[in-house]
């Protein structure tokens, strides 16, 4: 797969690029340009060396922000260990009813006004859906082009359908149309092994309860379109294929139309819709960029450190937990809210994660430079290689030595947007070249006032996004560009995550909860 630039589609293009736009392009246009030539260059001798297609790959060919050394790593864990710089330091032993009732208790974790607590885990399922890093060592330089992508990099829901009736059979019910859904006491659960663990494409949905649910709610989904599908006459042998792309194009729009406007902004949509995208050009298929894989972990810092996951699950009592604790490790039924259990209270409410105007809607954090303290002490199962450093701001700044990734300050050049300062990093050797991830974060603290990213965080997330939909052959973008929801919805011509959950049944009113 060759990382070649593609041609611009709209003639606009080039003359809008000239303008100074937050996450847009500037002056450092011309600079980008030779090292784009540079990186792509540098991919296609990789893929003539006989690397994977579906590998990871960059789109700038920039110097790493600093060397991997013992040094350079012992400054990243240093940076972002529980107590450290990063640590939003939540006062645990209040428990979690008080952390989430009296937020004052907790000024690291102010609340985002613009986004619900479902966007948080919203986001996690669509990071499942597209990428799956499950080899390349922490810390350690590694060439993304020969580094492969476990999950097609485009949204196609393969997590949840994973090779088809065909392919994953164990997924699906007898009829090899409709998606195997089991209960978990009062309503749904995935399908589980006898030791617990879920039997999904994708092991990751189920990390946490909000996740596993999320999974169970899209099988449900399915099966409802299928029913539907039924009604109206479709032939049997067309029935999974048909439920497969109505699921998949309605999921679509629901990221184009909900998700990226609330992460972004919608003008910031309609510019790269209109306008083209700048840097995020591949000539074939799509792949994913190691720089969007890192900037896209801005979502670990809207995580609150414990949620309300049902209203009365727990012997008829609201069901709080920390989203990890430590204490839960080994209980059957954990007094947390990881996945990978099965019990009665083990289900989630969604009117506290999405609006279903109700009033028990909660509002996630604030996308800023701090993580809730519970992510600083995951449990070992959460990550896929089963092994330390248990701080998820570790993982995520040593992964910048992974891909020997430019600073965030290098990158605000390149694409022409202006820098934020980073001089409390100072302590670190990273004042003016932070990493990216940190320096995302800390623009959409300091530009966007945590309610949105802005800047090269912005700009990178919005034209993958973008890129993927455009670039996926049988996506509604590619396939059918005017094309607009067909199932029933509060309001005619669109679809929301709360049209999604009423639809597949496990909303506030049909589980009478």
């Amino acid at each position: 797969m060759r990382r070649e630039r593609e041609t611009t589609d709209n003639p606009l293009t080039s003359s809008f690029t000239r303008r100074a736009f937050i996450g847009g392009v500037g002056a450092g246009a011309a600079i980008v340009a030779l090292d784009l030539d540079a990186a792509f260059a540098a991919s296609a001798r990789a893929e003539a060396e006989g690397t994977l297609v579906n590998n990871f790959g960059r789109v700038f060919n920039l110097p790493a922000f600093a060397s991997a050394t013992a040094q350079t790593r012992a400054a990243l864990t240093e940076m972002g260990k529980l107590g450290g710089i990063m640590d939003a330091k939540d006062p645990l032993h209040e428990g979690p009813i008080r952390l989430i009732t009296n937020p004052e208790l907790s000024p690291g974790n102010r609340d985002n006004p613009f986004n619900t607590a479902g966007t948080t885990f919203l986001g996690q399922f669509l990071d499942h859906d597209m990428t799956f890093d499950n080899r390349s060592p922490l810390g350690v330089p590694t060439r993304p082009e020969i580094s492969p992508n476990e999950r097609t990099p485009v949204f196609d829901l393969d997590t949840v359908y994973g090779g088809g009736p065909t392919g994953s059979p164990q997924l699906y019910n007898a009829d090899r149309i409709t998606m195997r859904v089991e209960s978990g006491g009062q309503f749904e659960d995935l399908p589980r092994n006898a030791n617990g663990s879920a039997i999904i494409g994708d092991d990751r949905n189920d990390e946490n309860m909000m996740i596993s649910g999320l999974h169970v709610a899209f099988l449900l989904f399915h099966n409802r379109v299928v029913a539907r599908l039924r009604e109206q006459g479709t032939p049997p042998s067309q029935l999974f294929a048909t439920a497969r792309r109505t699921v998949t194009w309605h999921y679509q729009w629901i990221i184009l139309n909900e998700f990226l406007p609330q992460i972004i902004g919608r003008p910031l949509v309609d510019h790269i819709l209109a306008f083209g995208r700048q840097f995020y050009r591949p000539a074939g298929a799509p792949f994913i960029p190691v720089e969007f894989q890192i900037a896209y972990r801005f979502g670990h810092s809207m995580i609150r450190p414990s949620y309300r996951a049902n209203l009365a699950g727990d012997n008829g009592q609201p069901f709080f937990g920390f989203i990890f604790d430590p204490v839960a490790e080994g209980q059957a039924d954990p007094v947390d809210l990881r996945g990978g259990r099965r019990a009665p209270r083990r289900f989630i409410g969604w009117q506290t994660f999405f609006n279903f105007n109700d009033g028990q809607l909660r509002p996630n954090k604030r996308m800023d430079t701090t993580l809730s303290t519970p992510l600083f002490q995951l449990p070992l199962s959460t990550i896929p290689s089963n092994d330390p450093p248990i701080s998820l701001a570790t993982r995520n700044l040593l992964r910048h030595l992974t891909w020997s990734l430019p600073s965030g300050q290098r990158l605000a050049t390149a694409m022409g947007i202006p820098q934020v300062e980073t001089t409390e990093l100072e302590p670190f050797g990273f004042a003016t070249n932070a990493p990216l991830w940190y320096y995302v974060l800390k623009e959409g603290k300091d530009l966007g006032d945590g309610v949105q990213l802005v800047g090269v965080g912005a700009r990178l997330i919005g034209e993958v996004f973008i890129g993927l939909l455009q670039k996926d052959p049988n996506s509604y973008l590619t396939v059918n560009p005017s094309w607009v929801p067909t199932l029933p919805s509060r309001s005619a011509g669109t679809f929301t995550m709360v049209d999604l959950l009423r639809f597949a049944q496990v909303d506030p009113a049909s589980r009478g909860q």
